[in-house]
């Protein structure tokens, strides 16, 4: 269990340096243009999303997201007392993560986000980012498992530009983001109503994914 939280901690907290890390490169050389700078930020951490779950994913599942434990758990692939120990280091992880990266960065290490995103068009696209992200990792998981690594990099790289929000869709993610004043950032007061959406969405995969691919209930 030591190996697999370790596992957790390290690639939670890398994703969130790519996320992080991506957008702050990508606003200081995109010269204003947020197009570039988002497609640098989606191109980045679907790469990095690519290579953290082909080298964690053997140790803990590669989950890095409370949603994606929280489905597992749910489902009855993985002992709740782990969840409930994946979590924690999640959230911590990706907290971390902000921090490394405004340190590398030379931002002050401790910001709030004001980047508000409200509203429900914002709410609905993070439940259709979450549920497209459990769709992804259950239906690779069902009919093609090695590649779960490349199809999650590659979907999350395209829900960076179909969905309004910019595919969060993870609540350690979430939290993390409010730490950071940057391109990713998010501010405290928008947060909870994407967590919310987040949780529906997979409270509703887990009602539907099952049925849809064929597997247990």
């Amino acid at each position: 269990m030591s190996r697999k939280l370790a596992a957790e901690f390290l690639g939670t907290a890398l994703l969130l340096v790519a996320v992080v890390g991506s957008g702050i490169m990508a606003e200081r050389l995109a010269d204003g243009n947020l197009a570039v700078a988002l497609l640098a930020n989606a191109l980045a951490t679907g790469a990095a999303l690519v290579v953290l779950i082909t080298i964690f994913g053997p140790l803990s599942g590669a989950h890095f997201n409370p949603c994606v434990s929280l489905y597992a758990a749910l489902r009855g692939e993985m002992p709740w007392r782990s969840a409930a120990l994946y979590m924690p280091v999640q959230f911590a992880a990706a907290v971390c993560g902000v921090w490394l990266t405004h340190a590398m960065f030379a931002l002050p290490i401790l910001e709030t986000s004001t980047h508000l995103r409200d509203g429900p068009a914002q709410w609905l696209a993070e439940a259709v980012a979450t549920f497209g992200l459990l769709l992804t990792i259950a239906g690779a998981a069902r009919f093609k498992p090695e590649g779960i690594a490349v199809l999650v990099g590659l979907y999350i790289t395209g829900a960076y530009w179909f969905t309004a929000s910019t595919s969060f869709a993870n609540p350690a993610v979430t939290v993390a983001r409010m730490l950071t004043d940057s391109f990713s950032g998010i501010a405290p007061h928008s947060a909870p109503g994407f967590i919310a959406a987040q949780l529906i969405a997979t409270l509703a995969a887990l009602r539907l994914l099952p049925w849809l691919f064929g597997t247990k209930t």
